[in-house]
């Protein structure tokens, strides 16, 4: 699950979340279990913020928790919220001057982006709590 580490840090980060979801969790603390940087989970654990599927709270005893039941966000909800993409349309700036390539792009194009629609899907049957065996 590390070909996207972003992703593979949100999903670990929330499975754990969804064991005990009223547990506040710091980013050091995150970052200390994943092995990795509080800075870079802060970032991750930000766009879940936005997206509404985290809250956090400043100070002293403030940290990260759930703002969903774990039922209720699936890996859709994650993958989305973090605006990156597994399948890539190999978008361009340039249009290809050959017609043939200009050919080949708009339909492998298509096709990609049929897969990234397939991938949301199938990522949205499963939640949180159903990675977690709940």
């Amino acid at each position: 699950m590390k070909r996207n580490s972003r992703l593979s840090l949100a999903l670990h980060t929330l499975s754990h979340m969804a064991g005990d979801p009223s547990r506040m969790r710091t980013s050091a603390d995150i970052a200390e279990h994943a092995g990795t940087n509080p800075v870079v989970v802060r970032r991750v654990l930000g766009r879940l913020r936005k997206a509404g599927l985290l809250t956090s709270e400043k100070g002293h005893s403030g940290g990260w928790r759930l703002a969903q039941a774990p039922e209720d966000i699936t890996l859709a909800d994650v993958y989305l919220a973090l605006d990156e993409r597994l399948v890539t349309g190999g978008e361009s700036d340039e249009a290809p001057a050959c017609s043939v390539e200009k050919a080949l792009h708009k339909r492998v194009t298509g096709v990609l982006e049929d897969v990234e629609q397939r991938l949301i899907q199938r990522l949205s049957e499963t939640s949180i709590s159903e990675v977690r065996g709940n």
